[in-house]
């Protein structure tokens, strides 16, 4: 199961007043997917919203933006679906952080590759001032379970970059560098929580003893941990236009090298390998110069279509 649908026309240029920008998951059965698929489908037609949702046996996970009135109605819309334990949080956004709606039907609402049982057997659960008196100890493990462009952008202090390009990958990391720590605390966080439920699930299946996760993950931490007590160092990735968020949801001044995806700093913006849309330093010397072309008149094409808009 493996497919996606797209609202027809794309959204308008919003409001003046900004994007509501909402991020939501919940494991939950879900008898009939591609049904609740197509409700939503006919449910994004009529309101002002982009973004994407994937929908799976398991549940339901997503980020969307729209309007004040266009987030209510599809928060509502999940809560009388039976999604009434969603994580969720919102944020805020001056530009249209989407291009369109997305919604997908997938095997699973965040792709680990093994199966786990994220309702049944999961981590302990630590709010932020919790989170931040386990790590200062030096008997704790700390994981960054994003990948590698993901903690390039920022990170908790002291944490361990598992180098993983996917999700997938993270089963065989587990495998490879954690297995002889089995009696070791360990704690583990993501960009919402979702990858934690399953990755904490995984390592207590394996037969790990002590295994702890940043409830709500860093988007939570960063909304509620005042900058001088947080552990938090850089900026948090997120998987819209903004690129990255700092403390507050306050947006950050990483900028996206959209030829890779790898968050830049406003030095490396500056450097001879960036051209926007086309190359940066990190992805320079992987593309031939046919693919370069092909990235400009991409980037010329969006640029055009960004002035009609206006």
């Amino acid at each position: 199961m493996n497919a996606t649908v797209e609202q027809l026309a794309p959204v308008e240029q919003q409001a003046t007043s900004g994007w509501v920008v909402a991020a939501l998951y919940q494991f939950k059965e879900v008898q009939d997917p591609a049904d609740l698929q197509h409700r939503l489908l006919d449910l994004v037609k009529t309101i002002n919203l982009c973004g994407t949702l994937i929908i799976a046996g398991e549940g339901i996970n997503g980020t969307v933006a729209g309007d004040r009135q266009a987030i209510d109605v599809i928060h509502q819309f999940l809560l009388n679906e039976g999604f009434n334990s969603m994580e969720y949080k919102e944020s805020h956004s001056d530009e249209k952080p989407f291009r369109k709606m997305k919604i997908k039907l997938k095997n699973e609402i965040v792709t680990l590759g093994v199966e786990v049982k994220p309702r049944d057997l999961v981590g302990h659960y630590l709010d932020p001032k919790q989170w931040n008196e386990l790590i200062a100890r030096d008997d704790v493990i700390l994981i960054d379970t994003r990948n590698d462009y993901e903690y390039k952008a920022g990170t908790f202090k002291g944490a361990i970059d598992p180098k993983t390009e996917t999700f997938r990958e993270f089963p065989e990391y587990v495998k490879k560098e954690l297995e002889q720590h089995k009696d070791k605390k360990i704690a583990m966080f993501c960009t919402g929580g979702i990858r934690c439920e399953k990755s904490t699930s995984l390592l207590l299946q394996e037969g790990f003893n002590e295994v702890y996760h940043l409830k709500g993950g860093i988007l939570k931490y960063l909304e509620e941990t005042p900058a001088d007590e947080s552990m938090w160092e850089g900026e948090c990735f997120v998987f819209d236009g903004r690129t990255a968020v700092t403390h507050g949801m306050e947006e950050g001044e990483n900028i996206k090298c959209h030829a890779c995806g790898w968050p830049l700093v406003p030095e490396e913006a500056e450097l001879p390998s960036y051209e926007h849309g086309v190359s940066c330093k990190y992805c320079i010397d992987k593309t031939s110069e046919k693919q370069k072309e092909g990235f400009r008149m991409r980037q010329s094409q969006i640029t055009a279509a960004k002035r009609k808009r206006l």
